[in-house]
This record gives C-alpha cells, sequence and structure tokens, in this order.
C-alpha cells in the first residue's frame, strides 16, 4: 500500500481515535472563522467518523442549516479533513434523527476560556417548532455578479442586511423579470442569517401572502396570522403588485408593514415598476412603498452579461471563452434568466457532441433562439410596437411631424432600434422616412441619457423591451 502523502504513519497512530480527527478540523476552523460564525454553524454539528477514517457524516439540526453548512463551509471542511489524514475523505451532511447517532461527537468549544452557556450548544434534533425562513442559502451577495446595472440597488441591500431598521426602510427593488431582484433579496436575508442567526426572517412572494390571508379569514386564525407576520426582524417580499385589487389582503399588509416599522424591523419589497406606477392598489400603501429608498435593477450591460455568463459556465465546471461569452451576451441582452438559458443549452450541446466550446458551437446550439430573434426584433416591428404604445399612428414614425406627442416615440423607437438590432445609425435613419444619421445618434443619446435620470421613461422602455423579446 502506498503511504499518504503526508506521513508514513497511519492516520490512526497519529490522531488517536476517530474523534480526534474531527476535533483538529473544528480547532483549525475555530482560528479560520469569525467566533460567531464558528459558534452558530460548526460549534453544534454532531459528527460519525468511519473506523478507518475514510467517511466523515456531520449532522444537521434542520433543512436550512444543513444547506447552508453545504453551500459555505463543506468545502473547507472536506479540505481540512484531507490534509490532518494525509488521504481523500469522504464528506456528508445529513439531518439529525430524534435520537443521537452512535459514535456521535460534538464539536468541541471554540477555546477553553469560551464563555457560552452550555445551552448553546444546539441540539443535533430538528426542532419541529423551528422557524422556517424559506431562504435559498446559494442566492448571496457573493454569488451576485456587480455590474452599473445592479450596482446601487446592491449597495443599498447590503447597507440593509449590515444594519437592519435604520436607513432605507422599506426598501423597494424594481425592475423586469429575470434580472435578480429575488437573488438580492435573499442575499439580505442570508448575509443576516450568517451575522444574527436568532433573527426572525421570512422571504415570501406576494401571492404566499395574499394564500396567508385567505387561509386566516376561512379558518378564522387572525390572531395567529398576526403574531407571525408582525413579530418578524426582517420581512423580505416579492412582486407586491400581485396585491393589485385584493383589498382584504392590502389591509393587512398595511398593518403588518406598521407594525414592523413600529418595532424597527425592515422590509425588502420587490416589484416590477415603481411605487407609483403600481396599478390598483390602495394610495396610503403607495405611500408607504416610496417612503424609504427606491432603487431599479437594469437589464445587465454588455460587459456585466460576460462576466455572469463566465461565472455561471465555472460553476458548472466549464470553461467559456471570453469571445464566445460575448457572443453569447450580445445576442440574449434581456435578463439573466435568458442568459442562463443560453448557457445551459451550450453546455449540453458541447457535452452531447464532445465538441469543445466555440463561437461555432454556441451559433449551432442557439440556432432557434437566434433565428426567433432575428425574426422578432426588426426596425418594423420596434416602430409598430412604440406606436401602439404610445398610441400615435405607424406612419408618423416616417412622417416631418414634429410635435411632441410624435417626436419624443420617435425619438424611443430610434434608441430601441439601436439598442435591439444589429441596423447602422444610417440605415435606422432610412427606416425612419429618410433622417440623416446624426438625427438618430442625437435620439439614442437623448433618450439613454433620460433613462438614467427618468424612473417613469425607463420603466416605459423595460416594457417596451420585454414586448419586444417576446
Amino acid at each position: 500500500m502506498s503511504e499518504g502523502p503526508h506521513h508514513s504513519a497511519t492516520p490512526g497512530d497519529l490522531l488517536g481515535t476517530s474523534h480526534s480527527l474531527w476535533q483538529a478540523c473544528t480547532e483549525q476552523l475555530a482560528q479560520e472563522l469569525p467566533e460567531q460564525q464558528f459558534n452558530t454553524w460548526i460549534k453544534p454539528l454532531s459528527v460519525q467518523v468511519a473506523e478507518d477514517f475514510s467517511k466523515v457524516t456531520l449532522f444537521v439540526a434542520n433543512r436550512f442549516k444543513l444547506d447552508w453548512v453545504r453551500a459555505q463551509y463543506a468545502g473547507r471542511i472536506a479540505a481540512l479533513l484531507e490534509r490532518l489524514y494525509g488521504q481523500p475523505v469522504q464528506l456528508e451532511l445529513a439531518l439529525a434523527h430524534r435520537e443521537t447517532p452512535a459514535k456521535t461527537f460534538v464539536a468541541p468549544a471554540r477555546a477553553p476560556d469560551d464563555d457560552a452557556a452550555p445551552a448553546e450548544t444546539a441540539d443535533p434534533v430538528e426542532d419541529p417548532g423551528a422557524f422556517k425562513t424559506r431562504l435559498n442559502p446559494a442566492l448571496t451577495f457573493d454569488t451576485l455578479v456587480e455590474g452599473t446595472a445592479n450596482r446601487m440597488a446592491r449597495a443599498a441591500a447590503m447597507h440593509v442586511a449590515g444594519m437592519p431598521g435604520q436607513l432605507y426602510n422599506p426598501l423597494f427593488i424594481y425592475g423586469g423579470v429575470g434580472l435578480g431582484k429575488t437573488h438580492l433579496v435573499h442575499a439580505v436575508g442570508n448575509r443576516l442569517l450568517a451575522d444574527r442567526p436568532q433573527s426572525k426572517v421570512l422571504y415570501i412572494h406576494a401571492e404566499q401572502f395574499v394564500s396567508d390571508v385567505v387561509k386566516a379569514y376561512q379558518r378564522k386564525t387572525f390572531d395567529q396570522f398576526k403574531e407571525r407576520y408582525h413579530s418578524l426582524d426582517l420581512l423580505l417580499i416579492d412582486d407586491v403588485q400581485f396585491f393589485a385589487n385584493k383589498d382584504r389582503t392590502q389591509e393587512e399588509f398595511f398593518n403588518a408593514f406598521e407594525a414592523l416599522l413600529a418595532k424597527k424591523s425592515h422590509i425588502v419589497m420587490t416589484s416590477d415598476t415603481y411605487p407609483k406606477g403600481l396599478a390598483d392598489i390602495h394610495e396610503r400603501l403607495v405611500s408607504r412603498f416610496d417612503s424609504g429608498l427606491t432603487v431599479a435593477i437594469e437589464p445587465p450591460e454588455l460587459e456585466m452579461r460576460v462576466a455572469i455568463l463566465i461565472n455561471k459556465a465555472r460553476a458548472e465546471s466549464a470553461e467559456m471563452p471570453e469571445e464566445v461569452a460575448f457572443f453569447v451576451a450580445k445576442n440574449v441582452r434581456s435578463n439573466v434568466r435568458e442568459l442562463e438559458g443560453a448557457l445551459r443549452k451550450i453546455l449540453a450541446y458541447s457535452r452531447f457532441n464532445q465538441k469543445e466550446i466555440s463561437i461555432q458551437l454556441a451559433r449551432e446550439a442557439l440556432r432557434d433562439l437566434l433565428s426567433i430573434q432575428n425574426r422578432q426584433i426588426s426596425v418594423e416591428n420596434i416602430q409598430k410596437t412604440v406606436a401602439d404604445y404610445y398610441k400615435i399612428k405607424v406612419a408618423d414614425m416616417y412622417s416631418k411631424k414634429r410635435p411632441a406627442s410624435i417626436a419624443r416615440p420617435r425619438q424611443i423607437a430610434m434608441y430601441l432600434a439601436k439598442e435591439l438590432t444589429q441596423k447602422s445609425l444610417p440605415e435606422i435613419g432610412e427606416l425612419f422616412g429618410g433622417r440623416d444619421h446624426t438625427t438618430v445618434l442625437h435620439a439614442v443619446r437623448k433618450i439613454a441619457g433620460e433613462r438614467q435620470q427618468l424612473s417613469d421613461l425607463n420603466q416605459q422602455l423595460h416594457v417596451l423591451e420585454q414586448t419586444l423579446k417576446g
């Protein structure tokens, strides 16, 4: 038998008992991790080590904690075990059962002077009354690609996670489908729980809140409903536009909103439009939504789309050449979800055909998507869509008429033509009644500049883009 890479004696000779392997591992982790993180996530773990050290099973109290330990610490723990043992160690995570497993060893306290009370060592038995956060532990600030499209929203979200209940309350994040709003709100919850594990955090979609109101109404359990929602430290709620026309739901959300703000709890909401753009929502709710900080997430710019593709490919253990990422990013512009779909097609096509990822392979893998795009987004289609939206005639797009009610939609159509098609400025000018390319350039720059300043224009452009991209 070949010897382990680090020593000639058997691991058992050096480590003594199987429990010593885990003890040595936790002692190292105690040096590396902040004390609060160690005491919260590592110290409560129970462990079972195989007699021959080949496998280590960690028992975790509940599903959320299991997912979190796997996402945040499992890689480092596995590497440490291998280094200490001198050979690969199989690491498994499992939910703790009602009874502590045989040969279980609880991680030691951080240090002899650790003054945490024994009661703080979490029981490995899953607590049936444990608070369900509904958070996805994989959606963190670390896994969110930053760019100019989401920089302000990300900065505000990080501030909320670090200092909840203070500035930016409520935080209202809006933008189109698939731009990363949900990722951002999960990241706030995950960061707060990592820093303050005892916090009561709930992520919920607005439709679930509506469903909870209906159930409370049917079962006459509004006391329990209020206890659940009014006792939170952080409420994260997605797609509040779903409250439209639901009077009782809006009433209950208003009550929860007021109760949470009164106790300095934080509320983070997302929507597909800015607060004043919400339809069929009571004015007093809209004014509350608008009373903190409202930030937009834009469609990702080219460089950000490229970074997202390269990062997500690496997460799938694949390398995407930069020129391929640029090709895909130039052709898939609308949102992160579409980018992920395109990436999955390319990876599957590459593996199935056993070919390296290249521009040609990407072109073949995305053939259907590219042909649909080329067919749908023409300058003529843009002109018709914009004319319908602003209630003018398509003929006004080519005419010499200059009133603002026509000139403005015409400039918006020119801007979208430049953004969504491969046409040059002279070609676009020609399709708008033979206008000079400088006229098109002026329109593109004007609308691009105003988009940064005017939230209502930005929202109108989002709607038009989503309509055009199907």
